[in-house]
């Protein structure tokens, strides 16, 4: 078996690169680094087990894990015994698992014992669980609700089942859960297609290579931070896992591995371009990414101080489209605040609500087509309707409808196509007959250099339609009065409509699972601010 092999399933980056380059390291967790000869057997090992409980194809796997190597193992063997993974967050609670297993309808679930005992009695309203396997030697919890069987974590291959996978590339991979603006997460189901589609675009931009070690620190269950591994597999790259605990824990990584390559969220950079890299932890660093928002320009700044060497990535994606663009490095001094152009092998339209094309300079809505586009949300018809619509100017009456993803974002395209995000339909705030992008905001808040971690929301008011409130972690002020220098500061950067009207001062801005600043949380909270208040 070569590396000519067609790739059809997503463990086959996985299979073809063991069989191709046994003895390179492929993942390490800790002190423990697996070849991708070793990886790939533990894949083989899990893949017999679900085979061995009747697993049938594209039945759903769950795995609620912290990143570990039975994770990597759980979710390459589901795709090898023909079966959907579905990655958890280990930061969910118990009521936000059992809605995902049940809403997905899995069958088999892959744990700890620590978690199984944290998710008490919710397995109980889960029954389609059939399965519980275990990746530990924990007692099982004595007061757990479940007719589930429960089975240890297999340490040898005995009969091994033969590697089933999907029939073609666009059977059904995995369903990644991702929050709404409302209501409770929805399942994005992703092809085989999608993700080896994805993984050979992005190492393509990125010019990964084998020499690369890639630091996985996003959760796997979030499309960027599993994309950490099969961008790393896709060429044989070695990647290293870390369980995000303290910004400092990146700075050591660095320098324990030789990291090349980093991908954060907007949050977590602000965290790490405070922390003080040595020359040995940044000079491997041959690029960093950003995706999950835009990166504010004085985090940018700093980061690009810490690693003079390593490029800078700037991408905009969304789940259901995996990645849609990603900035040239060369392009960032000349393209401030630009998210790019297409990445290979898809092609980004700006188009109006008719479903024209716009010129550039007139704002429209960003529409993915391409190999990345998603299957769908999983049982829900309507949403899928309303977000995967046919592509504009694709309705040729003697072909089928190809599918889009209409994004939902507005964006504007300068005269040589290089796209700018100004913001999602349900954030943009309306104030004075203006339509203002909260992250324009938020950029002259992290400009004065008084705030660490700041959101702007739009509140309802009748006078302005909109007022503009900033929610803000002060950054080394001393004294109380946060709020007045703030204001004063953004007052002198900003024209009056765009100041905002309060400022809410939080130790901590709350987050999703994912990383990124929980908006939704913080517009439910704010909605009813009344309009007198200072």
């Amino acid at each position: 078996m070569g590396q000519t092999m067609t790739r059809t399933s997503l463990h086959h980056l996985l299979q073809h690169r063991a069989a191709s380059h046994p003895e390179a390291r492929a993942l390490t967790y800790k002190n423990t680094t697996l070849s991708y000869a070793e990886l790939w057997r533990q894949v083989c090992v899990v893949a017999g087990k679900l085979a061995s409980l009747g697993l049938e194809r594209e039945q759903r796997v769950a795995v609620f894990l912290e990143k570990r190597i039975e994770t990597v193992a759980a979710i390459f063997g589901t795709s090898a015994a023909g079966a959907t993974f579905v990655p958890i967050n280990p930061l969910l609670r118990g009521h936000q698992v059992a809605h995902i297993l049940t809403d997905c309808e899995a069958r088999v679930l892959v744990t700890s014992s620590e978690r199984l005992e944290l998710l008490g009695d919710v397995l109980g309203a889960c029954p389609s669980v059939e399965h519980i396997l275990l990746v530990d030697a924990g007692s099982e919890p004595a007061s757990r609700k479940t007719d589930a069987a429960i089975h240890r974590w297999p340490s040898e291959p005995g009969d091994r089942a033969p590697i089933r996978g999907a029939a073609i590339d666009l059977d059904m991979a995995a369903i990644l859960y991702t929050s709404g603006s409302t209501g409770k997460p929805k399942g994005v189901v992703l092809s085989h297609r999608n993700l080896i589609v994805g993984a050979e675009s992005v190492s393509q931009y990125l010019a990964n290579t084998a020499d690369d070690v890639i630091l996985a620190a996003l959760p796997l269950s979030f499309d960027a931070g599993f994309s950490q591994l099969t961008t790393a597999f896709s060429v044989g790259a070695h990647v290293v896992l870390m369980n995000y605990l303290l910004p400092g824990d990146v700075v050591q990584l660095c320098a324990r591995h030789g990291v090349t390559g980093l991908t954060c969220v907007p949050p977590l950079w602000i965290q790490i371009a405070e922390q003080t890299w040595s020359p040995e932890a940044a000079r491997s660093l041959r690029y960093f990414a950003n995706t999950g928002g835009k990166m504010p320009k004085p985090i940018l700044d700093k980061l690009r101080a810490h690693f003079p060497q390593a490029k800078p990535y700037l991408m905009y994606g969304l789940t259901e489209a995996f990645r849609s663009t990603y900035l040239d490095p060369a392009e960032i001094d000349r393209r401030p605040g630009s998210i790019g152009k297409a990445i290979p092998n898809a092609e980004i339209l700006v188009v109006r609500p008719d479903g024209t094309r716009c010129n550039p300079g007139e704002e429209g809505e960003l529409v993915h087509r391409g190999a990345l586009v998603a299957m769908g949300y999983w049982n829900d018809a309507e949403r899928t309707a309303a977000r995967f619509r046919p592509a504009p100017g694709r309705d040729a009456s003697w072909r089928t409808p190809e599918i889009a993803v209409w994004s939902g974002d507005a964006v504007v395209t300068d005269e040589e196509g290089f796209l700018y995000f100004v913001g999602r339909k349900d954030e943009m705030i309306k104030t004075s007959g203006y339509r203002i992008s909260p992250t324009e905001i938020e950029d002259e808040a992290y400009a004065t250099g008084l705030v660490r971690d700041a959101v702007a929301l739009g509140v309802e008011d009748g006078n302005l339609g909109q007022r503009i409130l900033l929610v803000a972690s002060p950054a080394g002020m001393n004294g109380a009065d946060h709020t007045t220098a703030i204001i004063a500061a953004m007052k002198r950067r900003l024209p009056l409509y765009m100041v905002p009207s309060a400022v809410i001062i939080r130790d901590e801005i709350p987050r999703s699972p994912n990383g990124k600043f929980d908006r939704a949380m913080l517009r439910k909270e704010f909605a009813s601010w009344p309009c007198d208040q200072p």
